[in-house]
């Protein structure tokens, strides 16, 4: 199982954010991969990171659909692999009602199926193919030419079935957040490798997220959590995946204690069936130094 860490880059410089790709590739993680929040462009800082640090997978997890154009999308992408010398994977998912309809305006409707339209438009343009799509939800026409940028990996976020299966169909691979290891085994890995093979496509790659806090005081970690991020067990998507879990909120779902208690949690991801672990460090800047030295540690021997 490879292991990379989620930069967070909220309140931080892009040279901080860089400097943290710079300390992930060193401490020997496989990558890097930047959420989109409200602040930095997470594709347009991956490949800025990628340009400046050799020698690991730059990414986003995820990028929202809703708000970009796949011809835009496409076009930002292969600019990023450019820059990162082709070592960049565009994860991308539709987003939540809350945030496209609060925020940009723009109606949630029908998720699934415009999921399945834009990577069906967006994976012939990252290679740099004509498209001429009148959809259900979305019109699209055109090529993108980046001269040197390969069409890099394509990650969905996915937790419900129908986004399992369009992510084993038409995606790489999936990206995972608040899940444990029972929930990879028992509702991602199935689905997704079922609807791989049934598209006669290779193994997908399933990028479990995890919250890692290394901590003598796991129920203190679980309760911060709690505190910070509470409000995202109220989001369906979320919702459904915790009570498939049979968990109350998010909290619940993090990988919190000393370094055997973590390592042990790292190793069950494994053994689920993630091929890759996605790590969101908590903690002040000492603690998250050393959850990545340890994380760097346990790379390659899971």
């Amino acid at each position: 199982m490879r292991i990379g860490q989620c930069v967070v880059g909220a309140g931080s410089t892009l040279e901080e954010i860089v400097g943290e790709v710079r300390a992930a590739a060193a401490a020997g993680l496989d990558g890097a991969f930047l959420p989109q929040l409200a602040d930095w462009d997470a594709i347009t800082v991956a490949g800025a990171a990628g340009r400046e640090v050799p020698g690991i997978e730059i990414g986003t997890a995820v990028v929202p659909t809703y708000p970009r154009h796949p011809v835009t999308m496409a076009e930002q992408a292969l600019t990023a692999q450019a820059l990162s010398g082709g070592r960049f994977t565009l994860g991308v998912g539709p987003g939540h009602a809350q945030i496209i309809e609060g925020s940009f305006g723009i109606p949630f409707t029908r998720p699934a199926e415009h999921t399945r339209e834009y990577l069906s438009v967006l994976r012939p343009l990252l290679r740099g193919e004509e498209v001429g799509h009148r959809g259900e939800t979305l019109t699209a026409a055109g090529r993108v030419a980046v001269p040197g940028a390969a069409p890099p990996p394509v990650l969905l976020a996915a937790l419900g079935p129908r986004m399992l299966r369009i992510a084993g169909e038409l995606a790489d691979g999936t990206v995972t957040t608040w899940l444990g290891p029972e929930g990879i085994a028992g509702h991602i890995v199935p689905r997704i490798t079922r609807a791989a093979e049934e598209a006669g496509r290779p193994a997908p790659r399933i990028v479990a997220g995890a919250v890692v806090a290394l901590t003598s005081d796991p129920e203190a970690a679980r309760r911060d959590v709690l505190e910070r991020f509470g409000m995202a067990g109220g989001l369906p998507s979320y919702r459904a995946v915790l009570d498939r879990q049979g968990l109350s909120n998010v909290h619940e779902t993090i990988v919190a204690g000393d370094e055997r208690a973590v390592t042990a949690e790292v190793r069950r991801f494994a053994e689920a069936g993630a091929t890759d672990l996605l790590v969101t460090p908590l903690g002040d800047q000492d603690v998250r130094a050393r959850t990545i030295e340890l994380l760097g540690s346990l790379n390659g021997t899971v």
